[in-house]
C-alpha cells in the first residue's frame, strides 16, 4: 500500500510563504499537488515528472509556486510564495505510476493552508 504523507501546512498572512512536503513510501512516482477550497472542486496545482526534469503548473500559481523533488528522500515539495487569501485550501499530494498517465493513483490525506488577508 502506497502512503503519501503531507506536512507543512498552516496559517500565514497574505504575501507570506510556506513550503509543503510530501513523503512517499515505496518506489519513485510522478507526483502532483492539488487543492480543494471550501465549496469548490479539487483542482490541479502543480506536477513534476518521475525524474524531476519536467514540471507544469496551473496558471493561477505560475511564478509564485515551485514544485521540486528530492529523489534520495522520495519527497516532493511545493514552495509557495506571495500567498493570497484565494490560495486557502486543503492541499493534497498525489502520485501516479507513469509520467504518461493522466490519472493519479494514490492520494495523501491533505494538509490545510489558510492565508489571512
Amino acid at each position: 500500500q502506497v502512503q503519501l504523507v503531507e506536512s507543512g501546512g498552516g496559517l500565514v498572512q497574505a504575501g507570506g510563504s510556506l513550503r509543503l512536503s510530501c513523503v512517499a513510501s515505496g518506489r519513485r512516482y510522478a507526483m502532483g499537488w492539488f487543492r480543494q477550497a471550501p465549496g469548490k472542486e479539487r483542482e490541479f496545482v502543480a506536477a513534476i515528472s518521475w525524474s524531476g526534469g519536467s514540471t507544469n503548473y496551473a496558471d493561477s500559481v505560475k511564478g509564485r509556486f515551485t514544485i521540486s523533488r528530492d529523489n534520495a528522500k522520495n519527497t516532493v515539495y511545493l514552495r509557495k510564495n506571495s500567498l493570497k487569501p484565494e490560495d486557502t485550501a486543503v492541499y493534497y499530494c498525489a502520485a501516479k505510476n507513469s509520467d504518461l498517465s493522466p490519472k493519479y493513483d494514490y492520494w495523501g490525506q491533505g494538509t490545510q493552508v489558510t492565508v489571512s488577508s
